[in-house]
């Protein structure tokens, strides 16, 4: 009932021309045997096992998300100061949105290929091309090229190099001439054409344009190979550079020189003209070009929704109708492990069908999708999930959406975050709902971080009791060969083997300690590292808790004692004061999911009540009776069985969490530090409102005070009222 719906979503991609299949060289785990999207390799390896990536050509589904890149871009205006600040930079830099310029170059046959670039005045200063070894025109320009063979192996080379390593910095540049050359637009210019690994297909047109002269990496790529460096911009107020006696590139923008018509220009006015001129003539011009591709869907994986098409020999792809959804996962799959292929190939029952459109035999889809395609549209479907009529009720969502307050981790910014973004824009240009937005407020919660073992060699999690430590470093051994092991800081997963098995261990500490554990070792937008000490910690603090209502559970009713505060001794009146203020705290840094803080305000008065000594007064017992209610969030257990013990029958949960006495936030008598001459001496209490001279006879009242004081005439007193006096003296 669920996934039926995701293929639902599928089809009107599909019939709003979003949904495509192309062959593409795709992020290809060799170890999980299956595509990633570009959102799930990080520094160029593969997000679930972290083995490096390579480039593989395979058919393969695309949402065409590209179509909607400048209104994702455009719609964070409406989440700024909702959304963190860091989560919308990062969709800006994944967008990626560029201005620049178009340019069609030529090849000797007359076939047109287009360059993006953000420096269009540097056009005369082209000496060579180099285009990406993955480019589709890569392989039609070697066809019957004498370097075809040189090529096609470094090719091969290039695409077993993850794209973090190609477009290093620090990485010398590499490339092989094609043997091909492009005809300048401007200058009818032959410009030999190189493949070179450090261009990437999937930016810009997979092309540039080779400006050695005013570029870094394509000047020490001209020099590594001897190609020629002209000189086409100098700086506004210099000499033009000498392309033989340079040492690095001339990057800043300056005057056109040796640029036919448009030589004496700035930069600025150059690329606005030569756009112009381009436009003119239909050989290109003023571009936005974005960073963002489209979202590769696609898994050769057994788990997911199948893709609804089927492939008919007369027809095609062919969308399966909606009445004929779902198309059903099977479920006697035996051999579901990946092989480079999907598994649902081998499950004749499943692949084998009738096609849709002409009743002849076909083969369904054998791919799966993405399950961020799932994750990208469930909040709508929790607010409506009984529906079998349609995807949810239009009403039921325009009631229910958007999204308040959401909170996920930031991980997902240019992943589900995105995806889900993008879905709620074609539901909203469906017509689906009312809102093109899903979430309006998020928060983003850090990470359960825990240490484990990576073996490189093996490329496998090592068990914690296999891993010897020798001298800072680890080891395992495999067949009676020791292996030296990564020790990684990494998010719990399954697939590290870093987890923490629920079920032991709250057989052993209790849920409520994972939780105090969790909420108190870092604010909640940072990550934490979950370790055994975190975990006494908190089991110690509770267990504190514990003991103190244990020796008062008998003086304590389901009910709070009434309290007069302007009844109360000094003593009293300090633990109401500081009560107040508790609530107070705990009330607004829950409201900013401050919890550690929270937690700490909490520790602070189970201090103060063990430190208290009237423990047979009504506002100790108030105490008690307001720490179990701000306790219940943190350790919602055993603020139950406590609650419980005082005597209520109902759920700690159906009472009203605990308010605050305004008049009483701040405490009547305050302490304050007393310098002498700039140096602090000593402290004294005075009423928080006390005037300068309530609190210099109180200082000299303090005898380390009077010390300093003594026989000296007092020049200065400076007095800032509730938090300093100082005096001055010669």
């Amino acid at each position: 009932n669920y996934y039926k719906w995701t293929q639902w979503i599928f089809l009107k991609l599909d019939e709003m021309g979003l949904a495509y299949r192309a062959d593409a060289y795709v992020n290809y785990c060799p170890n999980c045997k299956t595509v990633l999207a570009n959102e799930q390799v990080i520094d160029g390896k593969c997000e679930r096992c972290k083995t490096p990536v390579i480039k593989k050509k395979l058919t393969q589904w695309f949402f065409k998300i590209t179509d909607y890149a400048d209104r994702l871009l455009e719609d964070l205006k409406k989440l700024e100061g909702k959304w963190p600040e860091l989560v919308i930079k990062q969709q800006e830099n994944w967008i990626g949105k560029s201005y620049g310029t178009t340019i069609v170059f030529k090849l000797e046959d007359g076939t047109d290929f287009p360059v993006f670039t953000t420096r269009a005045d540097t056009v005369f200063g082209v000496t060579f091309m180099t285009i990406a070894p993955e480019h589709e025109l890569t392989e039609k320009l070697i066809a019957d090229s004498p370097y075809r063979e040189e090529v096609e192996q470094y090719v091969q080379q290039a695409l077993l190099k993850t794209e973090v390593e190609r477009t290093s910095a620090e990485r010398e540049k590499t490339g092989v001439f094609t043997g091909k050359y492009a005809i300048h637009p401007f200058t009818g210019e032959k410009i030999p054409i190189w493949v070179g690994d450090y261009v990437l297909a999937g930016y810009g047109t997979g092309i540039v344009m080779g400006v050695p002269a005013h570029d870094q990496r394509d000047f020490e790529f001209a020099k590594k190979y001897g190609l020629e460096i002209k000189v086409v911009i100098k700086p506004v107020d210099g000499d033009e550079p000498d392309p033989e006696t340079m040492t690095e590139a001339f990057e800043d923008y300056g005057i056109m020189v040796n640029s036919g018509e448009f030589t004496g220009m700035t930069s600025e006015e150059g690329i606005a003209a030569i756009q112009k001129w381009l436009e003119e003539r239909g050989l290109g011009g003023k571009t936005v070009n974005y960073r963002i591709r489209d979202w590769l869907i696609s898994r050769q994986r057994y788990w997911g929704t199948p893709i609804p098409v089927v492939h008919c020999p007369k027809c095609g792809i062919v969308p399966v109708p909606e009445d004929q959804l779902p198309v059903r996962l099977p479920e006697n799959v035996k051999d579901f492990k990946p092989k480079g292929r999907s598994p649902l190939e081998d499950v004749p029952e499943f692949i084998n069908t009738t096609c849709p459109k002409c009743g002849g035999p076909a083969r369904r889809d054998p791919d799966t999708m993405d399950t961020f395609v799932d994750s990208s549209w469930y909040f709508l479907r929790f607010i409506d999930p009984k529906n079998d009529k349609e995807i949810f009720d239009k009403e039921v969502a325009d009631r229910w959406m958007p999204v308040d307050q959401y909170i996920g981790g930031v991980e997902h910014a240019t992943k589900h975050l995105i995806y889900a973004r993008f879905i709620q824009k074609v539901l909203y240009d469906l017509g689906y709902t009312s809102h093109d937005e899903p979430f309006e407020y998020l928060f983003t919660q850090g990470l359960v971080l825990k240490k484990f073992y990576w073996c490189p060699k093996c490329l496998a999690v090592v068990p914690d009791d296999e891993v010897e430590e020798r001298e800072g470093k680890f080891y395992h051994k495999v067949d009676g060969e020791e292996h030296e092991v990564e020790e990684r800081l990494e998010m719990m997963s399954k697939s590290r083997g870093n987890i923490v098995p629920a079920k032991p261990f709250i057989e052993e500490h209790g849920s409520d300690v994972a939780r105090i554990t969790i909420l108190f070792a870092a604010p909640a937008e940072k990550s934490m590292e979950w370790t055994d000490a975190g975990v006494e910690g908190a089991k110690r603090f509770l267990n504190r808790v514990w003991r103190l209502y244990m020796k008062h559970i008998d003086e304590l009713g389901p009910q709070p004692p009434e309290v007069d505060p302007e009844k109360l001794s000094k003593p009293e009146k300090e633990l109401y004061v500081k009560l107040q203020r508790t609530i107070f705290e705990v009330r607004k840094d829950s409201n900013e999911f401050h919890f550690n803080t929270a937690i700490a305000r909490i520790m602070e008065l189970v201090n103060e009540l063990y430190g208290f000594e009237s423990t047979d007064s009504d506002v100790f017992r108030l105490a008690l009776h307001q720490l179990v209610l701000l306790l219940a969030p943190f350790a919602p257990h055993m603020a139950e069985e406590l609650w419980h013990r005082m005597g209520n029958e109902d759920s700690i949960f159906r009472a009203r969490f605990p308010n605050y006495d305004e008049r009483y936030l701040v405490a009547e008598e305050i302490e304050i530090p007393v310098q002498v001459n700039g140096r602090v001496r000593g402290r004294i209490t005075i009423p928080k409102d006390a005037d300068e001279a309530t609190a210099l006879e109180a200082a000299k009242a303090e005898p380390n005070v009077a010390r300093h004081i003594s026989g000296k005439e007092i020049r200065k007193v400076i007095y800032i009222k509730g938090k300093l006096l100082n005096i001055v003296v010669g």
